[in-house]
């Protein structure tokens, strides 16, 4: 099974971007991690972060037909793009939308998100923890669908 990861704008930043909000490690721990938890759960997996809108769209799109499902933390465009939710539709990848932070208690512009109605599920608010809770929420979800 393969699986995909992710990341959007300013996650590249992470440990240093706000870190009594986002948390002191960074996307390479956070991808070192979930490596490490693919080998035990026996996935393949890839990752990718892009601060631009279309390059994420691209990187969805080369996923059709060769990925089982994904983690997508889209940062700040979760709340305002049709263009990935769509992209994410179209290609027919299931995944999980993470975030980091509690987007509920934040911003009242956070509280929406354009991906989560066509999630599978939503990890938010449990910190880079949660990018590895939706790992296992998604294999699950995986093998339940055959």
């Amino acid at each position: 099974m393969r699986v995909a990861v992710l990341n959007g704008p300013n996650l590249n930043l992470l440990g240093l971007r706000e870190p009594d909000l986002y948390g002191r490690e960074s996307l390479a721990d956070i991808e070192r991690r979930l490596g490490d938890l693919a080998h035990e759960l026996g996935l393949e997996i890839e990752f990718a972060q892009h601060n631009g809108e279309g390059a994420l769209v691209d990187t969805i799109h080369q996923w059709r037909g060769r990925v089982h499902g994904a983690l997508v933390n889209a940062g700040a465009y979760s709340h305002t793009s049709l263009a990935i939710r769509d992209a994410l539709v179209g290609v027919g990848v299931p995944f999980v939308e993470v975030h980091i932070t509690n987007v509920y208690a934040r911003e009242a512009e956070r509280r929406h998100s354009m991906l989560a109605p066509a999630a599978i599920g939503v990890v938010v608010g449990l910190g880079a923890t949660g990018y590895e809770l939706a790992l296992r929420g998604l294999v699950a979800n995986l093998k339940a669908r055959g």
